[in-house]
């Protein structure tokens, strides 16, 4: 047995003894992972839910409802309303917080109500090195995290995945929308759907992992390195151009490239001089 399999068999275990959940699935690799072992382990006794808001890009939403639907696990769509609270839409460095205690506000009260004993999230043992204030809202709503318990890494997740024949295992990370827009600048319903314009249309340029970063008027697109490295001139044109046509007047492509994580490094900043 690999150290990757004797994690998900710890993984199988923490689910098995946690008798019933509702798993919050978004789609992304980790949550698929999750919702598909929860299925497995629990059958019925699983339920996984998406939580339906602004933003949360609508090509996520299909491959939610998609993968529920081949792999046949019980799915339910939700509507949330973090867009509500003005302490999210003001976007300081805990918007996550306030997102996802939106979340079990709701996930919460559902299990109660069906009979499901806990709530899990996809939380994983690399997340747990981030900055992650949605972990707050998780612990003080007794929401579990069985993939971190069990020491899942995100590579053990993809290769987990794929033995799974989940289509996700080698897609790039999924965070919301929001994610997008430096802390600071307001979340508005607009930037959202700009953003979500601008990255599906270089996305139907060929490019896998890469983020639209908002700066008002600009855009910076940060491409992944071997991407990026691959691009020739041309193409530059073609992603540049893209991004304009969804309302942006200028596009930047970041000569460092996208790395995970990058919209904290200044908060890794303010702490390590404080």
């Amino acid at each position: 047995m690999s150290d990757s399999e004797a994690r998900e068999a710890a993984l199988d275990d923490a689910l098995a003894a946690l008798g019933s959940v509702v798993v919050a699935f978004s789609g992304g690799v980790d949550s698929a992972y999750l919702a598909v072992r929860a299925h497995r382990v629990l059958g019925r006794r699983a339920l996984a839910v998406t939580a339906d808001s602004p933003s949360l890009a609508d090509e996520q939403r299909r491959t939610a409802v998609e993968l529920a639907r081949d792999f046949g696990f019980a799915h339910r769509v939700i509507a949330t309303s973090e867009m509500d609270d003005p302490r999210y839409r003001r976007n300081e460095a805990d918007r996550c917080y306030y997102c996802k205690s939106e979340l079990f506000r709701h996930l919460g009260p559902l299990a109660a109500r069906e009979g499901f004993a806990h709530v899990a999230y996809g939380l994983i043992a690399d997340d747990l090195t981030d900055y992650r204030p949605g972990r707050r809202a998780a612990d003080e709503a007794g929401a579990r995290s069985p993939m971190a318990d069990a020491g899942l890494t995100k590579a053990d997740v993809r290769v987990l995945s794929r033995a799974l024949g989940l289509p996700t295992w080698d897609r790039p990370s999924s965070p919301c929308l929001s994610s997008r827009i430096p802390y600071g600048t307001a979340v508005t319903f607009g930037v959202l759907r700009q953003v979500e314009a601008a990255e599906a249309a270089v996305r139907a340029l060929g490019l896998r992992e890469f983020r639209v970063r908002h700066l008002g008027a600009t855009a910076r697109v940060e491409i992944a390195s071997d991407e990026l490295q691959a691009l020739d001139p041309a193409r530059r044109d073609a992603v540049a151009a893209a991004v304009r046509a969804a309302g942006y007047e200028e596009a930047v492509i970041d000569p460092e490239g996208y790395r995970r994580g990058r919209l904290n490094e200044a908060l890794r900043v303010v702490v390590a001089s404080t």
